[in-house]
């Protein structure tokens, strides 16, 4: 459950990057860009405002009402606010999760971060990767020579083959990210 709330926090943080904007704003954008790692939509996303103003990472910068609408505050994302959102950014990209979400929501996000940076964030990762997918071959050469049946090696296998598909997915990136493929404007200046 914290691992969700950090998620919603962390794309609130992320979409102040690029324009303050009110949480009716927020959840609309979270909606139409189908940033489905975030459930509980609206009330996480209500939360994670009052969280991340209450830690002022992000600060109200304007109040208003259109029409018969409500009064709606407009927040902004403050310094330690980017500094925040760089600093967990970096740490999901870099450190494998068992739970995927946490890494399909930092590559969601990916943009917020300076090109180098997030190469040198995606290297880390490959590097974590490689060094896991070895141990797990030597685990499964290991269980393989003490006679154990194979069936009881099936959840081994699996998780060797989502981490080398990952593995192969990041080096593409990496390569796409490398020969300037991929358009890069960063909403944070490194």
């Amino acid at each position: 459950m914290a691992q969700r709330k950090g998620l919603v926090d962390l794309t609130v943080l992320a979409l102040l990057t690029m324009q303050p904007s009110h949480p009716y704003e927020l959840h609309r954008f979270i909606i139409d860009t189908h940033k489905d790692y975030i459930t509980g939509l609206p009330r996480s996303l209500y939360h994670a405002v009052e969280r991340l103003a209450g830690d002022e990472l992000i600060v109200p910068a304007a109040t208003g009402r259109e029409g018969r609408r409500p009064e709606r505050t407009v927040y902004e994302i403050t310094d330690e606010g980017r500094e925040e959102l760089i600093t967990r950014l970096r740490r999901l990209l870099e450190q494998p999760d068992p739970d995927r979400r946490a890494f399909v929501a930092a590559i969601s996000l990916i943009g917020c971060l300076p090109l180098p940076e997030a190469q040198r964030a995606l290297r880390t990762r490959a590097a974590t990767l490689e060094g896991t997918l070895a141990g797990m071959e030597g685990h499964i050469k290991a269980m393989r020579d003490s006679g154990l049946p194979e069936i009881l090696m099936l959840e081994v296998e699996c998780e060797q083959a989502l981490h080398a598909a990952e593995l192969a997915w990041i080096r593409n990136l990496l390569d796409r990210l490398d020969q300037g493929e991929l358009a890069w404007t960063s909403t944070i200046e490194g």
